[in-house]
């Protein structure tokens, strides 16, 4: 296979979809916003990675960044959007129009920009696909996910519509809904948000009674970039454990 670029594969989940990509792809762009060192430290750590600074909130980084890719690789054969804000389980009481805007800005108008830039490289190459991570709160809402779950809803619409629209160029989009993680602002979430006994009696609402790494989410993305997945498309993949049952 040719190219993988990860958005957002400087965190930890990021970082572990990367590797995942690299048993199967001959060459994974780490993309960070901020990470640098982290994305380096990823690309340097797996075949065929390559580190690139890819902004999702400036549209000029994003298309610059995709071009430079699919030059210098040949084509990508998949975009993996993982990249998020750093935030917080606030209630909707308590969330100012500051905070809707920048997670908005960033990860849903980020994935436009992402897709704006990618669908004319699909579009030559005759096929390629969006892999984006969402969340498992739009099928079973935790309080104090909105924040989260708002813009990752609006990422899951619009992935359904490039798989309805594009696939008659052989365009693929799916998307993974990941449950609670031990990785990335999951696993900082666990050490830091509410007690031990909380997190306690949430695992005991999972089926398998345990919360998911990131490498098992990164598996569930690994598939559905391949070519494993080729009659796949248009579908939320959620890999929660039994969360959402």
């Amino acid at each position: 296979m040719s190219a993988a670029f990860v958005i957002g594969g400087s965190g930890g989940l990021g970082s572990a979809i990367c590797r995942a990509l690299a048993a199967e792809w001959d060459h994974v762009v780490v993309g960070y916003r901020n990470g640098q060192d982290a994305a380096k430290e990823t690309a340097a750590a797996i075949d065929g990675g390559v580190a690139m600074r890819c902004d999702v909130t400036d549209a000029d980084s994003v298309s610059s960044s995709i071009a430079d890719a699919a030059a210098r690789f040949g084509g990508i054969g998949t975009v993996i959007f993982a990249g998020g804000v750093a935030i917080g389980q606030p209630f909707v009481s308590r969330i100012d129009e500051a905070s809707w805007r920048e997670v908005i800005e960033t990860e849903l108008i980020g994935f436009t920009r992402v897709v704006a830039a990618a669908l004319p490289v699909f579009r030559r190459q005759q096929g390629g696909n969006f892999v984006s991570v969402v969340s498992v709160a739009n099928y079973s809402y935790p309080p104090g996910d909105s924040l989260s779950s708002v813009p990752k809803a609006g990422i899951e619409a619009l992935g359904r519509a490039i798989a309805k629209e594009e696939g008659r160029y052989g365009i693929r989009a799916n998307m993974v809904a990941p449950g609670i993680i031990d990785a990335g602002l999951g696993a900082a979430f666990l050490q830091t948000l509410y007690s031990p006994e909380i997190w306690e009696a949430q695992k005991q609402r999972i089926a398998l009674r345990r919360f998911g790494s990131g490498d098992e989410i990164a598996e569930a993305v690994s598939f559905l970039a391949s070519d494993r997945a080729l009659y796949i498309t248009g579908q939320t993949l959620i890999v929660d454990g039994g969360f959402s049952l």
